[in-house]
């Protein structure tokens, strides 16, 4: 039986399993940040009247006990991103309350689904405050609220991205 003339030293082959490996990680993290990038390029895309006629109707008070109106809501917007799933990366929506003294903003909360109004001096909860100034005195009609970022809506349904 003939013997291989070259024989690769252990080392070599260790090292070249540990780059394989390497190199898969890196396009992992390459992968994602792709699709990072996709998914925020579409939620800068601007929303459609249908969308900003659902997230006016987050204010009109009675839906803070009626379930089925939230579930609406909440697939307006999973309508409104049917390539994304929104779940994970959305955390809600805040904007200016037009119910009177006390209140001053409403959130809609993703997670909780449920949709709350807020005195001045109360502290809203699960990432939301962090839009409330920017809701109540931004000029905007919303805030989407995601992990990463702020996204304000204009009435004209085109997005402007803050960081957070």
């Amino acid at each position: 039986m003939p013997k291989p003339m070259l024989r690769r030293p252990q080392t070599e082959t260790k090292m070249e399993s540990s780059l394989s490996a390497s190199h898969k990680q890196e396009n992992k993290q390459q992968n994602a940040q792709m699709n990072k990038m996709v998914v925020d390029r579409l939620l800068r895309k601007p929303r459609s009247k249908a969308y900003m006629e659902a997230m006016t109707k987050l204010d009109s008070g009675g839906h803070v006990h009626n379930q089925a109106q939230v579930d609406k809501i909440i697939n307006a917007i999973r309508e409104e991103f049917p390539e994304v799933e929104i779940t994970g990366i959305m955390l809600g929506v805040v904007a200016t309350c037009y119910l009177g003294r006390p209140y001053e903003v409403h959130s809609l909360d993703i997670t909780g689904r449920i949709i709350e109004h807020y005195q001045s001096g109360h502290a809203m909860p699960g990432g939301l405050e962090k839009a409330r100034s920017l809701a109540y005195r931004g000029g905007y009609e919303f805030v989407e609220v995601y992990v990463d970022c702020c996204r304000a809506v204009s009435s004209n349904g085109s997005v402007s991205v803050i960081p957070c």
